[in-house]
């Protein structure tokens, strides 16, 4: 599979912290700019797959037209997931339970028992799997800071966007901000 690129400049910029990176996504959105025409860096699958095992650093991948790009996760939608999971397994956990003491000799006692012993055990699970989340997340952004920092790319389709793209980057404490002409399809 063969990637293609645009004739559509692009504005790169590299942060040295998760929470700089958030600030300006939020204001590029506030801005005007969807959340479509900006990226960015892959996971640390995505970049093996592309650029093989080689040690890598930020600076090298904000004009490699190969670094692989995902949409910007905020950390309320990491939050949400996690209660997601957490929640939906205590869920499962006391549905079963209580499916299982539906007969007509149930009692509201044995039916809250049911739930608490239930869901308990289903919640665990979700709360372990959703720490998983967590950590996964933590460790994207840490790994690229330990190999330069972190890399946002906004497509800019026209001069205004241009500039207040490169402002918003550099006032939110990017490094190397730049355009180039060109940005994946």
């Amino acid at each position: 599979m063969t990637k293609s690129y645009i004739n559509v400049p692009e504005a790169v910029g590299i942060f040295d912290n998760k929470a700089d990176l958030q600030e300006v996504i939020y204001d590029l959105m506030l801005a005007g700019f969807s959340r479509y025409d900006i990226s960015v860096l892959g996971s640390q699958e995505a970049l093996e797959s592309k650029l093989g095992e080689a040690f890598w650093q930020a600076k090298e991948l904000e004009d490699n037209p190969d670094a692989p790009r995902a949409s910007f996760v905020s950390e309320e939608a990491v939050g949400e997931l996690e209660g997601g999971v957490a929640g939906g397994f205590f869920f499962l956990g006391s549905a079963i339970a209580m499916t299982v003491l539906l007969g007509p000799a149930s009692s509201l006692a044995a039916s809250i028992a049911a739930v608490a012993i239930g869901g308990t055990p289903g919640a665990v699970l979700g709360s372990l799997l959703a720490r998983r989340v967590h950590r996964h997340h933590q460790e994207y952004y840490e790994n690229q800071i330990k190999h330069g920092g972190l890399l946002v790319w906004v497509r800019v389709a026209d001069k205004d966007k241009e500039e207040k793209a490169v402002q918003l980057l550099e006032g939110h404490s990017g490094r190397d901000v730049h355009v180039h002409g060109w940005s994946e399809d």
